[in-house]
């Protein structure tokens, strides 16, 4: 999913959920972070152990 040519990369992948359930859809999102998840990130040490989604389908 990393693309160089656009100047975007990823920055996190949950490789726990890929082995604990079937991805059927993929969708990419944007979040906003302010504070220590920002130093976390560009420092390469993001995490996604707890974390979770919800999407809205209005």
């Amino acid at each position: 999913m990393a693309n160089k040519e656009q100047g975007t990369s990823m920055i996190a992948q949950n490789r726990r959920a890929r082995h604990d359930y079937e991805i059927e859809e993929q969708y990419e999102a944007g979040i906003a972070l302010s504070g220590t998840e920002v130093k976390s990130l560009r420092e390469g040490r993001a995490s996604l152990a707890q974390s979770f989604v919800s999407i809205d389908r209005r």
